[in-house]
């Protein structure tokens, strides 16, 4: 996968719109680690986190690339299932 996902060079200049996952914030739920949406810099609870919340904005949006905050050390593409 990697690099030759045509998903990853779609990539926009983004920054997280919050600090935390934004519904685990809402819901006063706690979260394991969290994600951000490259397209709109959602930021949502990663699937080991009891909302999953990264994963349903992509099922919602269909925004097809996340990157692990707060590192950014890799990068998820949903569409391909598949790390960069």
């Amino acid at each position: 996968m990697g690099k030759d996902c045509e998903h990853f060079s779609e990539e926009k200049d983004v920054s997280p719109n919050t600090s935390g996952c934004e519904e685990c914030e809402k819901e006063k739920t706690p979260w394991v680690a969290i994600r951000m949406c490259l397209t709109c810099g959602h930021v949502g609870c990663c699937d080991s986190s009891v909302g999953r919340h990264a994963t349903n904005h992509f099922k919602e949006t269909g925004h097809p690339v996340m990157v692990a905050l707060p590192t950014k050390s890799w990068r998820w593409c949903y569409v391909h299932e598949g790390y960069y």
